[in-house]
C-alpha cells in the first residue's frame, strides 16, 4: 500500500498550527466542511482553514497525543487506531497518548456521516486518513530537520520519535515548534508499503489498560464535581405508560432529597447521592396510565408470529421457483426456530451528567452516537449545537446500548437538568437498565429445505418474523427498502447457501410490538447465523455427511469461508477422538466483512437444582479479517465476544407478562459466569484481502456451534434460545 487516493483541496487540512509548545496535525473527512460549526474550536478554525476531523498533537516533551473520534468501549481502538499514525509518523512508541476527541460534526464516521462508534467499523474506517495524518506530521517534522540541519529533505530519515541526518539528531519534540510554522503538504503523502511496517500487524498491548487496572480510568459513572445532585427516574412499568398523578411528600421525606420533578420519561428524584434518590424513587407513590401496552405477553406473541409466518411477506431474496423446486426435491426438511428479547446489560449501567447554563450545555457521558446526542440537547436546551459539548467518557461496556436513535439517556438527563436548574447525574440502576428497553428482537423463524439425492439442498424457502430495530428511527428512509429491514434478515437473504441454489425465497413480517427494539451486538446475525448454521447441520446429518466436509462442498466457491473453516477444524482436532461424553459443533458465518469458523467442544452435566445443562468446555475460532492491525486486539475481541455469545445461547432472555418486563437484574437475567468461561483458542487467517471488523462478528456463530454440539452428543435437535435440554 503507497498511497491514498489525492482529495480535493476541501478535503485537506492545508495549515498547521501552533498549541501548547507543539505542532498539532488536523485531517478531514470528505465533505466536512458542511460540518465547519461543529462547536466553537472548529468554528474559530474555519476561519483561518484549519478544519480538523481527527488529529494528533506532537508535544515538546516528545508526547505523540491522538484524539480519537470513536468512544473507547473495551474494542481497542484506543491502540488500534494510535498504532496507525505511529506507524506512519515513525513514533516512539512509549511517547503515544490517547485521547476521546470532542464532539463535533467535524469528527464524522468516514463512512455514516456522523460521530459514532458502531457496526465493527472504527479500524477499517480510519485506516486511510489515521495513517495520512501520522504522514502529514513526519512530512513537517522531517522539513523542519531539513532546515535545522541545512540539509536536503531527502537527506533526512526518521526513526522511534527522531529526525536523523547523518551524525545530526533532534527529536520530535524539539522539532515540534518549527513544523509547526510550515505550511502543510499541498497532497497527501506517500504512505509506507505493508512490508516495511513495524508497529501495524503486530501484537500491541493496549494502551488503556493500565488507566483501567490502576482505577484511574474516568467512565460515565465517576463523575464527579461541586455541586452535582444524582437523579433517579420512575419510569412507567410498561412501555408507552404514562404518569397520571404522583404524590411526591413521602420522597422529599427522605434525607439528602432536593427535588422530585416531573419529566417526560417518568418522576425524577434528584437527591445529594445515589443512595437518597432511590430511596426516594422507592417511597413515590404514582398512579400510572398504563398505555397500549399493558397487556403485553412472550407466550402470545410467539403464536402471533408463528400464524404470521404461515403467509406471505415482504419479498428480501428470491430466484427460481421455490415452490415448485420444493416439489421436485427428494426430500423436505422443514423446522421453526426462536430466539427471545435481549438486554444488552453492560457492565456499567447507562448514566448521564448534564450541565446547564445560559449559553452552553455540558454532558459527560459514555456514548457511541455524539452526533445524535449533541443534537436532542440542543433541541431541548433551545441552543445551537456548537454551543454543546459532549465529554465522551470511557464506556463500561455499550454492545450498542449507548446508541440510540432517539438517545434515550442522553435526552432523559437533559430534560433532568433543565427542570431541575442544577447540574444532575441522572443514574440508572441494573433494574433500569434491564427493564428500561431497547433490546435485540425476538425472531420467529419458518424454514422448507428441499435436498437431491444426494443431501445437496435444491429448494429453500424461509420466513422470518420479527421487528424492525430501523422502523420509525431517520434511518428507516435510507435503510428499509420495499419493506425489507436490511437487518432483519442480513446472514439469510445474502447467505452464501442460498447463492448456490436455483429456487429459493426469503420473506419478512416486521410487526409492530411497542417494545422498543435496537442492534444488539452483531445485529441481525446474532440470530440469523444461529438459524442457518443449526438448519445447514441439519442438513448435513439428514444427507448422512460429516458437518465440516458438507459444508466444504456447499462452500466450494466462497474460498474465505472455507479458508476460516479449515484453520478452525485442523485447530480443533476435527474428527479427532474425544473424551467420553463430550462432542463438536460447528459453525461458519460471515459478518461485518470479517469470517469466522467455531468450534464448540461441550458436554451434559447435571445442574445444581437438578435437570441437565450443557458444559462448553473448549472453544476454538479462526478469524479472517483481512489485515489485523493489532492481532491482540483481534484475539481478545474474539474471546469477548464468544463469552458474550455464550452468555446468551446458554441463559439469557427476557420475557413479558401484564406488560412488564419479568427479568430485572444478573441473578434472573443470567450472562456468562466466570467459572462458566471455556477454554478459547483464536487462529486469524492470513489475509490481504478486504478488512472487515471484529467487535460483533465473533458472537454470531458461538449458539449454532453449541447447539450442533449437542445434537452430535445426543442426537437432541435444540432450535430455541437460550438452550435447554428436555427435562
Amino acid at each position: 500500500m503507497n498511497t491514498v487516493p489525492a482529495p480535493s483541496r476541501r478535503q485537506f487540512l492545508k495549515t498547521s498550527a501552533l498549541i501548547g509548545g507543539g505542532l498539532v496535525v488536523g485531517f478531514v473527512v470528505p465533505g466536512a466542511k458542511r460540518f465547519a460549526h461543529a462547536d466553537p474550536a472548529a468554528a474559530a478554525a474555519v476561519s483561518s482553514g484549519f478544519v480538523p476531523n481527527a488529529f494528533l498533537r506532537v508535544g515538546d516533551d516528545d508526547t505523540v497525543t491522538v484524539l480519537i473520534s470513536h468512544s473507547e468501549m473495551g474494542q481497542g481502538v484506543w491502540t488500534g487506531l494510535a498504532m496507525l499514525i505511529a506507524e506512519e509518523l515513525d513514533a516512539d512508541w512509549s511517547k503515544i497518548k490517547v485521547e476521546h476527541a470532542p464532539a463535533a460534526p467535524a469528527y464524522a464516521h468516514t463512512a455514516f456521516g456522523m460521530q459514532m462508534t458502531g457496526g465493527s467499523t472504527s479500524t477499517w474506517s480510519e485506516f486511510d486518513r489515521y495513517r495520512q495524518a501520522g504522514a502529514t506530521a513526519r512530512a513537517l517534522l522531517v522539513a523542519a530537520a531539513a532546515q535545522r540541519f541545512g540539509v536536503p529533505v531527502d537527506q533526512v530519515r526518521t526513526e522511534n520519535g527522531a529526525a536523523i541526518a547523518g551524525d545530526k539528531r533532534a527529536r520530535y519534540g524539539e522539532l515540534a515548534a518549527d513544523a509547526a510554522k510550515l505550511p502543510a503538504p499541498t497532497a497527501p503523502q506517500t504512505l509506507k508499503d505493508a512490508k516495511d511496517w513495524k508497529i501495524i500487524g503486530k501484537p500491541t498491548k493496549r494502551l488503556d489498560s493500565p488507566e483501567k487496572i490502576t482505577g484511574k480510568a474516568k467512565f460515565g459513572m465517576d463523575v464527579q464535581f461541586d455541586g452535582l445532585l444524582t437523579a433517579v427516574v420512575a419510569r412507567a412499568p410498561v412501555f408507552g405508560g404514562t404518569v397520571k398523578s404522583f404524590d411526591a411528600a413521602p420522597a422529599k421525606a427522605v434525607p439528602g432529597v432536593r427535588d422530585v420533578l416531573q419529566v417526560p420519561s417518568g418522576v425524577a428524584v434528584i437527591a445529594d447521592h445515589y443512595w437518597a434518590a432511590k430511596q426516594g424513587r422507592d417511597a413515590l407513590v404514582i398512579d400510572w396510565d398504563l398505555g397500549p401496552n399493558a397487556g403485553l405477553d412472550t407466550t402470545k406473541l410467539r403464536e402471533d408470529f408463528r400464524k404470521l409466518a404461515a403467509t406471505d411477506g415482504a419479498v428480501a431474496a428470491q430466484a427460481g421457483d421455490v415452490k415448485g423446486g420444493l416439489a421436485k426435491a427428494a426430500k423436505t426438511i422443514e423446522a421453526e426456530y426462536n430466539v427471545p428479547y435481549l438486554a444488552h446489560a453492560p457492565m456499567e449501567p447507562l448514566n448521564c451528567t448534564v450541565k446547564i447554563e445560559a449559553d452552553s450545555c455540558e454532558i459527560w457521558t459514555g456514548t457511541q452516537f455524539q452526533t445524535v446526542d449533541q443534537q436532542v440537547a440542543a433541541k431541548i436546551t433551545g441552543l445551537k449545537p456548537d454551543q454543546v459539548q459532549i465529554h465522551t467518557m470511557f464506556l463500561g461496556g455499550g454492545f450498542g446500548r449507548r446508541a440510540t436513535p432517539t438517545a434515550d439517556f442522553v435526552t432523559e438527563a437533559v430534560h433532568v437538568a433543565k427542570a431541575a436548574g442544577k447540574p444532575v447525574k441522572t443514574v440508572w440502576s441494573r433494574e433500569d437498565d434491564v427493564r428500561g428497553g431497547y433490546y435485540r428482537p425476538m425472531y420467529l423463524q419458518h424454514a422448507r429445505i428441499g435436498i437431491d439425492a444426494q443431501g445437496i439442498p435444491v429448494a429453500w424457502q424461509h420466513v422470518l418474523v420479527g421487528q424492525s430495530i430501523i422502523a420509525g428511527t431517520p434511518f428507516a428512509g435510507a435503510m428499509i427498502k420495499n419493506g425489507i429491514d436490511a437487518t432483519s434478515v442480513e446472514g439469510v437473504a445474502d447467505s452464501p447457501y442460498l447463492k448456490e441454489i436455483a429456487d429459493y425465497r426469503v420473506d419478512l413480517h416486521s410487526p409492530s410490538t411497542g417494545i422498543p427494539v435496537l442492534w444488539w451486538r452483531s445485529v441481525g446475525h446474532s440470530y440469523n447465523a444461529f438459524v442457518m448454521e443449526s438448519l445447514i447441520d441439519e442438513l448435513a446429518h439428514a444427507a448422512g455427511k460429516d458437518p465440516v466436509e458438507y459444508r466444504r462442498t456447499l462452500l466450494k466457491e466462497h474460498p474465505r469461508h472455507l479458508a476460516a473453516l479449515d484453520l478452525v477444524a485442523d485447530k480443533a482436532g476435527w474428527g479427532t477422538a474425544l473424551p467420553a461424553g463430550r462432542a463438536r459443533g460447528v459453525a461458519v458465518h460471515e459478518s461485518f466483512g470479517s469470517y469466522i469458523a467455531q468450534v464448540a467442544e461441550v458436554s451434559v452435566e447435571p445442574k445444581p437444582g437438578g435437570g441437565r445443562g450443557i458444559r462448553v468446555h473448549r472453544f476454538v475460532c479462526a478469524i479472517d479479517c483481512g489485515l489485523a492491525v493489532n492481532p491482540d486486539g483481534v484475539r481478545a475481541q474474539m474471546e469477548s465476544g464468544i463469552n458474550f455469545g455464550l452468555g446468551a445461547a446458554l441463559y439469557s432472555q427476557l420475557t413479558f407478562k401484564d406488560g412488564r418486563v419479568q427479568e430485572s437484574n444478573y441473578h434472573d437475567y443470567r450472562v456468562l459466569r466466570l467459572d462458566e468461561a471455556p477454554q478459547i483458542e483464536v487462529h486469524i487467517v492470513p489475509s490481504t484481502e478486504k478488512m472487515g471488523g471484529a467487535g460483533e462478528p465473533g458472537t454470531a456463530p458461538v449458539a449454532a456451534a453449541v447447539a450442533n454440539a449437542v445434537f452430535a452428543l445426543n442426537q437432541q435437535r435444540l432450535r430455541e434460545l437460550p438452550l435447554q435440554l428436555p427435562a
